[in-house]
């Protein structure tokens, strides 16, 4: 009896160490990719992510296709937050009613991978609604370090460079939805 007991709390203290593990995000050499953002006819600059497919598997994958099908290119950062971050990737942007930002996304919608990851300035997080298992391309960057959005949203990659064309966006005139006043627009290219 003395065994089994011994042999159930050492399972237990195995299971609960295995379980509070933290895994280092690390970018996929094959999953980084060039945002070229515009504003009108001018270019204001290229951010570089790379995405973590170890920490977010399906974040990535979905992400990539995404980019594969171009579709992201002609879509705003339509929400952007001075001392938080930049949220765009809405196919409403492109072309829809500005009413509609921020509401769109793609029809197929991909489960939450929380991680132990921490929402810091640099990363590249899953928009989502209410519903955990909502993301449906929307993406945002953080500008600053959000510690209250670890565990709740999906981390999935890092800004590689570029950040201070994020800083750029962030502080652009914005209206009460905090949609900037002229639209921020953005291509998304896979690098080579």
């Amino acid at each position: 009896m003395r065994i089994l007991a011994f042999s159930l709390i050492a399972l237990l203290v195995n299971t609960i160490g295995a379980c509070a593990q933290t895994v280092t995000p690390k970018v996929n050499d094959n999953m980084k990719y060039t945002i070229t953002v515009t504003q009108g006819n001018k270019e204001l600059g290229k951010i570089v992510i790379g995405l973590w497919d170890n920490i977010a598997p399906k974040h990535a994958a979905f992400f990539e296709a995404r980019v594969a099908e171009g579709f992201y290119n002609g879509s705003a950062f339509h929400r952007v937050i001075p001392n938080f971050m930049i949220q765009g990737g809405d196919p409403n942007s492109i072309s829809g009613d500005r009413s509609t930002w921020g509401t769109g996304g793609h029809p197929d919608k991909v489960p939450a991978e929380f991680s132990s990851v921490k929402h810091v300035r640099g990363v590249l997080s899953a928009a989502r609604t209410q519903d955990p298992n909502s993301f449906g391309g929307q993406f945002f960057l953080c500008v600053a370090d959000s510690p209250w959005l670890d565990n709740q949203y999906t981390a999935f990659g890092e800004v590689l460079s570029g950040m201070e064309v994020a800083d750029a966006i962030v502080n652009s005139p914005r209206d009460g939805r905090d949609n900037p006043l002229e639209k921020i627009s953005m291509a998304i290219t896979k690098n080579k």
